[in-house]
């Protein structure tokens, strides 16, 4: 019985996790999508749904390897082979280094690096026995320098990175796409809106990224053609610095 490729999108928020969600559906993937809550995806799924798409909603801690080993089992068992994984998880904090508890320093490396250990894990462990798959890390400013105030958030990137690049060298011998986009710039979302108004003020120049033109670019990875394979591209606004 054939049943529609899956893509799984851990952290599908707001905007560029909707975003990608969407990109995937409207190729005719079934998307399971993630957030600690599942009822905060309810809008994400029925604006899949209204569109023609397939969505499920899953309420997962992507820190907790109980419930990510849970999570891809399920999907494979009863929903169908993931064929795409984006881990998309942010954990953006600015604190001084005298201000950084361990506490802080704890969550943003599990959010933004043990997670995305255990999503690439179970990711390359689902894809294997078929020998493909496309699996994508969503990378930031961070993911390359430190910056001040950034002590924790860099620390994590910079492992998240390390560890892409080598899931890359392992995996694509095996067939496994893995890449690693750094989003180096603001995004179009709420909080950029509701905290930087001077920067959401570029909207209008394209001073700012679109998701749905983040999302256009992760489609276009997993489309790519394995001898001409990216691992790492950065994704910014023409006028941001660099």
């Amino acid at each position: 019985m054939f049943r529609p490729p899956v893509a799984v999108v851990i952290g599908a928020g707001d905007a560029t996790g909707g975003a990608i969600a969407q990109r995937f559906a409207r190729e005719g993937f079934t998307l399971c999508i993630t957030r600690r809550q599942a009822d905060k995806l309810q809008p994400l799924v029925s604006s899949i749904e209204g569109a023609g798409g397939k969505a499920h909603p899953f309420g997962c801690d992507a820190r907790s390897e109980e419930q990510m080993v849970a999570l891809f089992s399920d999907i494979e068992r009863d929903i169908g082979p993931i064929e795409v994984v984006v881990f998309n998880i942010g954990a953006n904090v600015r604190f001084s280094i005298t201000e950084t508890t361990e506490r802080v320093y704890r969550k943003v490396w599990e959010m933004a690096a043990l997670s995305g250990f255990l999503t690439g894990r179970e990711a390359a462990r689902a894809m294997l026995p078929r020998g493909r798959g496309t699996i994508i890390f969503t990378g930031a400013t961070a993911s390359l320098r430190g910056g001040d105030g950034f002590s924790a958030f860099a620390g994590a990137k910079f492992a998240l990175r390390a560890l892409a690049q080598s899931m890359a060298r392992e995996l694509g011998p095996q067939g496994i796409h893995v890449a690693h986009p750094i989003i180096d710039g603001a995004i179009d979302t709420a909080f950029i809106r509701d905290n930087f108004p001077e920067r959401y003020a570029l909207k209008d120049q394209d001073g700012i990224l679109n998701p749905e033109h983040i999302a256009e670019q992760y489609w276009q990875l997993h489309c790519q053609p394995r001898d001409a394979w990216t691992h790492e591209l950065d994704l910014r606004p023409w006028m941001e610095t660099f």
